[in-house]
């Protein structure tokens, strides 16, 4: 199955081929805590914005290196996440949002008669400009890196460590947040060369939880800028970063005049949802999410860039 698209449109197709493999395992659909891989690699060839699976997939956003790598069968296995309420599961995906990237694309959604280029910008500085945080309850379970050198070990591991997770071993952190990324990979773009999230990796098992606490407008658009440079954008006091393997978000309702507001920035909807960006598709929940990682879940066509940056001067197409 090759894709031609962006980010939401390669999401959807993922989703749709897990989803499959689900359903022809005999699954239940509302609550899946150990899917199967889906049996069918998928290809991509961007043809969307951002295109951030493609940059990650093959270092840069070209539609014949893309089918390139699509010809020669350079097969990469990549971590998916799941995303699910206490009663059913919402979505397969790879990344998310909550918060300010939410709020943006929300807006962008909004104004859908928009060039796509001005109606980002314009969501965008309009977001910044009414920036305000989120009051919520972030509970995660920390990764726990098992020692063994071989990867049939490491998967026992991680089943073991999954098995063993009780609740007392559940960190829970509260408070005012102007933005929240869960990830499981990179997630690299002509905008952060580096990734949205380049401690994580393709296929490592684990998710890069990245917290920003509330902080003043000019601290903020500091901290944005540092994804397109090349000094470390986690390096502010307000900014935590966490390698987890599953996440719960719990929004708190604001009271009084506060309530207001939040209903009017939002962008979501009237019945009180709260938008989440989930590879630049929103979705829209008014209750906790639970977003597990699962290894290796999906084959995509690419390579890891990692390898690329470590070989120089060779080419994977000879």
């Amino acid at each position: 199955v090759v894709c031609v698209g962006g980010d939401g449109s390669v999401s959807e197709v993922a989703h749709g081929l897990l989803l499959k493999a689900q359903i022809d395992a005999g699954k239940d659909t509302d609550y899946i805590p150990t899917p199967v891989r889906a049996p069918v690699p998928l290809g991509v060839i961007p043809a969307g914005t951002t295109n951030v699976l493609a940059h990650t997939l093959y270092g840069i956003k070209h539609a014949v290196t893309a089918a390139l790598h699509i010809v020669m069968g350079h097969i990469q296995p990549v971590d998916v996440c799941t995303f699910s309420t206490p009663s059913k599961l919402l979505r397969f995906g790879f990344s998310a949002m909550f918060g300010f990237g939410a709020r943006t694309l929300a807006l962008a959604e909004k104004h859908r008669w928009m060039p796509s280029n001005q109606r980002k910008d314009f969501a965008f500085i309009k977001t910044l400009a009414d920036l305000k945080p989120e009051e919520c309850e972030l509970s995660f379970l920390p990764l726990q890196i098992p020692q063994e050198d071989s990867h049939e070990n490491d998967r026992k591991k991680k089943e073991k460590t999954k098995k063993k997770g009780s609740k007392d071993q559940w960190h829970k952190i509260q408070g005012h947040f102007l933005n929240v990324s869960i990830m499981a990979i990179p997630c690299l773009c002509s905008m952060a060369p580096r990734g949205l999230a380049p401690n994580t990796r393709l296929n490592n098992g684990s998710m890069a939880l990245i917290v920003v606490q509330n902080t003043s407008r000019t601290e903020f658009i500091k901290h944005l800028k540092r994804y397109a440079s090349v000094k470390n954008q986690f390096n502010f006091p307000f900014v935590e970063t966490y390698t987890v393997q599953e996440v719960k978000v719990q929004p708190r309702l604001k009271s009084g005049l506060d309530a207001k507001e939040n209903t009017y920035l939002n962008a979501a909807s009237a019945e009180g949802n709260y938008p989440w960006n989930i590879d630049g598709d929103l979705m829209k929940e008014a209750s906790e999410v639970h977003v597990r990682v699962h290894p290796q879940l999906i084959n995509l066509y690419g390579v890891n860039t990692d390898d690329l940056e470590s070989s120089q001067a060779t080419c994977n197409c000879i």
